[in-house]
């Protein structure tokens, strides 16, 4: 399955993804490869001069083997796909941590 970007990330509030915390999105991680990430944690990330404000995501991943901090395209029903720069964050209660921040 291939992902095209269809989202501009600079338009992106807070609020457009409070509504899907807990929510299943779909991340490309290779090409031939999708992984599944529950939305955990929607977070404000302070001041900041982007227009739709800082803000955090984090995401549980499956447990196992580690993704690398990469761009991903990442795609909800709702949200549509999104090429978002994801970081792990270290091991969850139930899978792998990766955070995204947009500033």
């Amino acid at each position: 399955m291939r992902m095209t970007s269809t989202v501009d990330l600079a338009k992106l509030h807070i609020d457009d993804f409070t509504p899907h915390q807990d929510a299943e999105f779909e991340m490309q991680a290779e090409r031939d490869r999708v992984v599944q990430l529950k939305l955990a944690k929607v977070e404000p990330a302070g001041n900041s001069g982007r227009p739709g404000g800082a803000f955090s995501l984090l995401f549980t991943g499956p447990k196992g083997a580690w993704l690398p901090q990469a761009i991903y395209p990442v795609r909800h029903p709702a949200l549509g796909v999104m090429d978002i720069f994801l970081v792990p964050v270290g091991p969850l209660a139930d899978g792998n941590g990766y955070q995204a921040v947009f500033t």
